[in-house]
């Protein structure tokens, strides 16, 4: 009996131990994939707003050049994200920047992770990880005294692709 219960308990902390890497691997993945975007491109070259409708950005395999304008405390303004799938989605900039996410509501949505680096990128200096619904979403940046940032958008369990040039 014992010794069932222990194979048991192995083969339970085995599986653990794998799911734990393939988060590991997951999450480089994105990072490898938000690098290139943010290094390569193909880039949309955009400008924020204060007012009225922002300008809509996707996580299209591009990279968004998104200038700021000015605002109260320095450099501001928010674009669009419509989120076609309720899932994590992880939200690459070249600097780091504070970052506001709200739902079609106007509630702010909580941002899961935040860091200022990666561990295979050194172009990521922002990587915000978000729960989203579908939706429409509100991104504002800022303040910040960076008049110009890039963002890259990509799903979290993001697998292959094909680029859209």
């Amino acid at each position: 009996m014992n010794k069932k219960l222990l194979a048991a308990l192995l083969m339970s902390t085995a599986l653990l131990s794998t799911a734990c890497g393939d988060d590991e691997e997951e999450e480089a993945s994105v990072d490898v994939e938000g690098c290139e975007h943010l290094q390569e491109g193909p880039a949309v070259a955009l400008t924020a707003t204060t007012t009225g409708t922002p300008p809509a950005v996707g996580n299209d395999h591009r990279r968004y050049d998104v200038t700021l304008v000015d605002g109260t405390g320095g450099k501001t303004g928010s674009v669009s994200f419509a989120a076609t799938e309720a899932t994590d989605y992880v939200f690459f900039t070249q600097v780091d920047v504070p970052l506001v996410i709200r739902n079609s509501s106007g509630t702010v949505v909580d941002i899961e992770e935040h860091t200022t680096s990666s561990s295979v990128c050194t172009d990521i200096k922002g990587r915000y990880v978000v729960p989203l619904t579908v939706g429409t979403h509100t991104l504002t940046f800022g303040p910040t005294s960076t008049a110009t940032i890039s963002l890259v958008i990509e799903e979290s369990s993001h697998e292959g692709h094909d680029h859209e040039e």
